[in-house]
């Protein structure tokens, strides 16, 4: 059988269900002590750091003067790009251009009768790294991320953005890759993968500064250094294995279902793919899709250990049902896979992206629709959401009062002060009464 199956009859079932998927957070890969030691070289010895572990790691003859990507090698990979490729990624980045567009948000200010001024500015970072996995050895970049960052933080308004992703063997990176950066009009990128990409970022070196906020995945040294190193720089999350869920019921596709869970359960081994449904014909249809068309698959071997290890289908009596099962989940991709999708919707409070009906596979947001793909996975859609363009922003608060405003509370504000044992603060309140 390709995944465990659950009969789920109630909330009380779903402590084993949580206990189960708890594994996923801990894959017994204590790296931290390793990291904190790249960090720490890095932030030491700069641009020979980097080049010393990307000879270790990448290409074996990478030296800190050819970590910074030159203006005629991205202007090279353009040739070497399908016209018919450039168009769907030009297509794809408008698209995601104008969901984001409608994410914006704009500075307001308000007046009180006393002559109060309160209000709040929005301000991009100044700088941005961007993080670009390379793929199988620099060959299979994930160009879909690229776009779903950088777009976000250049609606934002940011001036400077930095890619840095790992060189293939032969020092140089995918030109697909260097041909979407030139696209979206990002010129600074620099071949530096895993933990000490992210290091110099945050710290800088010769020839990288430092930058503000930091977005992009990565495998569990990108994310251990994001997480060392959040409350130096600006993180966009800590993001786990990908996930989805499906709620289907009896007018699903069961081959589709299928294909839909193999989608994420071919990313990585520790991937979560869980079908519910109300219908056990259709449950056991999928079951026998998954075992069919996991055979075809070229990753095949990472999406079957994916299936086995954490993933399900759970059969339950009703839609109502199903829908507190999806949201004790709180999955990072939810696909609403019922006759009605729409009067679904609002039964659903945890999800980090929801497909609508059964023509909107997860898929169509990885990469085309505009909604951005970076999410909230291992129940963090609890309390937290998509990247978007609030990743790439900052408010200040604006407090302007005039000289009535101080003298009217004044002594309320002093007493405040004193409540909490903070004399200088009621002081310089009082200052401004005599």
């Amino acid at each position: 059988m390709p995944c465990r199956k659950i009969a789920y009859s109630g909330p009380d079932d779903f402590g084993s269900i949580r206990e189960w998927l708890s594994g996923r957070e801990n894959p017994g890969q204590n790296v931290d002590t390793l990291v904190r030691d790249i960090i720490d070289t890095v932030r030491e010895r700069g641009d020979e750091a980097l080049a010393e572990y990307g000879r270790k790691f990448d290409c074996s003859t990478l030296t800190a003067d050819a970590l910074h990507v030159r203006h005629h090698e991205i202007e090279a990979a353009l040739t070497e790009i399908p016209a018919e490729d450039m168009d769907i990624l030009r297509e794809a980045a408008a698209n995601i251009r104008a969901f984001h567009e409608g994410q914006k948000e704009n500075s307001w200010w308000t007046t009180r009768p006393d002559g109060t001024i309160l209000g709040q500015m929005v301000n991009p970072v100044d700088r941005v790294g961007l993080y670009v996995p390379g793929g199988q050895g620099g060959q299979t970049p994930l160009i879909s991320s690229l776009l779903m960052n950088a777009i976000p933080a250049q609606v934002a308004g940011v001036k400077d953005i930095a890619v840095v992703s790992p060189p293939r063997p032969d020092g140089t990176l995918n030109p697909t890759l260097l041909a979407t950066a030139h696209m979206l009009g990002i010129t600074e990128i620099y071949r530096a993968g895993s933990a000490w990409a992210i290091a110099a970022l945050t710290y800088g070196t010769q020839t990288i500064r430092p930058v503000d906020v930091i977005a992009g995945p990565g495998n569990i040294f990108v994310t251990t250094a994001k997480r060392l190193l959040t409350g130096k720089v600006g993180i966009d999350m800590i993001a786990g294995p990908s996930e989805i869920c499906i709620l289907a019921d009896s007018t699903a596709n069961a081959q589709w279902l299928a294909a839909d869970m193999l989608s994420q359960a071919e990313h990585d081994a520790l991937a979560s793919a869980m079908l519910v449904t109300t219908d056990a014909a259709l449950a056991e249809a999928v079951r026998e899709a998954l075992a069919e068309q996991l055979e075809a698959l070229p990753r095949a071997e990472i999406a079957r250990k994916s299936l086995a290890d954490w993933s399900a289908i759970i059969t339950c009596a009703d839609l109502a049902t199903a829908a507190d099962i999806v949201n004790s989940i709180a999955p990072e991709h939810l696909e609403l896979s019922v006759a009605d999708p729409w009067s679904m919707l609002g039964s659903i409070r945890h999800a980090g992206a929801i497909f609508m009906g059964h023509h909107a596979p997860e898929p169509v947001g990885d990469y085309f629709a505009g909604p951005n793909h970076v999410l909230p996975t291992l129940g963090t859609a609890r309390f937290s959401s998509a990247l978007s363009v609030q990743t790439f922003c900052k408010k200040s608060s604006i407090i302007a009062t005039q000289p009535n405003f101080t003298a009217t509370h004044g002594a309320k504000i002093a007493r405040l002060a004193r409540l909490e044992g903070l004399e200088a603060h009621a002081r310089s309140v009082e200052q401004r009464l005599k």
